[in-house]
């Protein structure tokens, strides 16, 4: 290879401040894993050679003289360097200082606001982001990357150099064969990485899955030297063939666990994994993984999500979301189809029959893989759902023709353990019904404290009837979807049109028309003390410890809703509460004895207090403050 390189066009620039600060973070955080950085610049330069191998299939011409993708390891024990390459895509001078000076992606502001300190958990962290390029700089003191696009001239490579403090140089150089070389000159305590066997032995475990030879230079032994020396050949180090490709009984656990590390660039082990070859209709491969730790932008709506997508083994996209519905967007693989043309575009993977045959499949897939963790691998499954609860439940109203099934995956806290441990199913919740109980309760509240107190559960907690706890932002969207559960309705215990009665005994009944009778001045009173605050006011059983309580009709928009879509800066309906009084507490009978100078107070402090315990904001705090203070003073 011949390369000279134009001093007078070069140009120094500064880093991007959110480079600087991962380069700084990886140094000092990935410390004890080094190796990683051959695993990511391997990774790299395969995929480089995968997208020149999709664009040649309109470009043939691209592939110059040269068109046997590869990617190449050797070193310069003597000069202290590794070197990387690839005769893939290449990069132009605007590429390379886009891709190397800048991070150019959404969530990366997320991404640094949720960096601890811990060096642990940001190690992690950065696997979730994808260290990628920048991970040379783990072992390496100066870098170097000369590259030149695919069918541009050999006038038009360019190099880019860097220490990694700050700045990077970038100027013009000849380079004749196209794709990409990364020189790492390595610091001085990284001896380990200057020899033929330690580079071999990371390359086997890291890229055997690789489906492009992965090559170094070819040695033997030299009896005369008694030393191995190479011979000016180049030798595949790994299988290079597709993981997916390969038949199940010859794929090691270790080998699925690397595949899954090489297309989601994470550092940890993935939680479980589903290989499949399906034939019929459609015809595809699917290679689907579970992560066990969310991606930090796992709720951005702007973030680049789904698998990767070949069609019969040639590259196509990174992230084809449309081969999986979108509540299933934290799973990472790979989708190989023998039916897509090869020019397939994001347009036609919309309206293709072949991909909602796909992406039905390969929904299913998942949820089989999840109901196998949920019944046999417990402790896995309760990883998965504190990580990914949340965005699993939006399958209930995404994905009806599967409603059915994501509902028996669904886990909650409950009244039955008084724990925030989201472990109950609905399968758990109907087997511990009540004899005559005919529907499944819930409370939804901000919190777990707020819907573990709510004065909502007293009746129920007397009577021993299980009610589950919610307080996961997309609760209440979910329940919009999710009626029912093996013919039993769900009914929230802060609904009007809860029938408390059901759960009433003869004697209980027979005192609620009692009081109900007697209390008719006091309800009237406060009606009309409440009357612009308040839709009714009646006596209820519901109530244990608390003298009242707001709930809504039945087909009303609950509160907790109503706050959800205000904190969101969206309108909703205005919906006046309905006050239910507890006819047996003291303050109820306060206000009942009260005079007409202070029962306005009175009512009004009732139902404020009512409010609060509901989780509402109140639109006068301090009027509610003097209100209180006042009557306190009074008695």
């Amino acid at each position: 290879m011949t390369e000279t390189t134009k001093p007078s066009t070069s140009e120094t620039m500064g880093f991007q401040a959110e480079v600087k600060q991962l380069l700084h973070l990886m140094i000092h955080s990935l410390y004890s894993n080094k190796e990683i950085f051959l695993r990511e610049l391997v990774s790299n330069a395969s995929d480089a050679c995968d997208k020149l191998r999709f664009e040649a299939i309109d470009k043939p011409e691209l592939l110059e003289s040269d068109p046997d993708l590869r990617v190449r390891v050797d070193f310069d024990a003597t000069a202290r360097t590794v070197t990387i390459s690839d005769n893939g895509i290449g990069m132009s001078r605007d590429e390379i200082v886009s891709n190397l000076g800048t991070i150019a992606r959404s969530g990366t502001r997320e991404f640094f606001s949720q960096l601890t300190g811990d060096k642990q958990k940001d190690a992690q962290l950065i696997g979730q982001f994808g260290v990628g390029f920048y991970s040379s700089f783990i072992v390496a003191d100066e870098v170097t990357v000369r590259s030149r696009r695919a069918g541009s001239p050999a006038a038009e490579g360019v190099q880019w150099k860097s220490d990694g403090q700050g700045e990077f140089s970038v100027e013009p150089v000849e380079k004749v064969d196209r794709g990409t070389e990364i020189t790492l000159h390595l610091r001085e305590e990284e001896d380990d990485f200057l020899g033929s066997w330690k580079l071999r032995d990371i390359l086997r475990r890291y890229s055997d899955h690789i489906s492009l030879p992965v090559q170094m230079p070819k040695e033997e032994w030299d009896k005369d030297a008694s030393e191995m020396k190479r011979t000016g050949e180049w030798e595949s180090v790994n299988q290079a063939s597709a993981l997916w490709t390969r038949s199940k009984s010859d794929i090691t656990e270790e080998q699925y666990k690397e595949f899954y590390k090489h297309v989601s660039h994470d550092f940890e082990d993935p939680l479980a994994w589903t290989h499949n070859r399906v034939e019929g209709r459609s015809e595809y491969t699917q290679l689907l993984f579970v992560p066990r730790r969310a991606p930090f932008d796992l709720y951005d709506r702007d973030a680049k999500r789904g698998v990767k997508l070949y069609v019969k083994r040639v590259f196509i996209m990174d992230d084809a979301e449309q081969l999986l519905p979108g509540y299933l967007r934290f799973v990472k693989g790979v989708i190989d189809s023998a039916d897509l043309p090869l020019n397939v575009s994001r347009e036609i993977l919309q309206e293709s029959r072949d991909v909602r045959s796909i992406r039905e499949g390969s929904a299913k897939r998942v949820l089989s893989l999840l109901e196998d963790m949920a019944e046999n691998r417990k402790e896995d499954y309760a990883v998965f759902w504190s990580t990914f609860g949340q965005v699993l439940k939006e399958g209930t109203g995404e994905d009806p023709s599967n409603q059915e099934r994501v509902a028996k995956l669904l886990r909650f806290a409950s009244t039955h353990n008084e724990s925030d441990v989201q472990d109950v199913s609905l399968a758990d919740y109907v087997s511990r019904m009540k004899e005559g109980q005919e529907k499944i309760y819930y409370v939804t509240a901000e919190s777990y404290n707020a819907a573990k107190n709510s004065p909502h559960l007293e009746i129920f907690r007397k009577k021993g009837i299980e009610v589950l706890l919610l307080w996961d932002r997309v609760d209440e969207w979910m329940l919009s979807y999710l009626t029912a559960f093996e013919e039993k309705q769900l009914a929230s215990v802060a609904k009007g049109g809860l029938d408390v009665e059901a759960l009433a005994d003869e004697e209980e009944k027979k005192k609620q028309s009692e009081v109900a009778e007697s209390l008719k001045p006091l309800v009237d009173r406060l009606t009309e003390s409440l009357k612009d605050k308040v839709k009714e006011v009646r006596v209820t059983l519901r109530l244990v410890d608390s003298p009242a309580c707001v709930v809504v009709d039945e087909n009303d928009m609950s509160p907790h809703l109503q706050r959800m879509l205000h904190a969101a800066g969206q309108a909703a309906p205005a919906v006046l509460p309905i006050l239910e009084i507890n006819p047996d507490h003291a303050l109820i009978k306060r206000i009942e004895s009260a005079d007409d100078t202070q029962f306005g107070d009175w009512s009004a402090l009732l139902l404020d207090q009512a409010l609060l315990a509901d989780g509402s904001q109140l639109s006068d705090p301090v009027a509610f403050v003097k209100r209180m203070n006042d009557l306190l003073l009074k008695q």
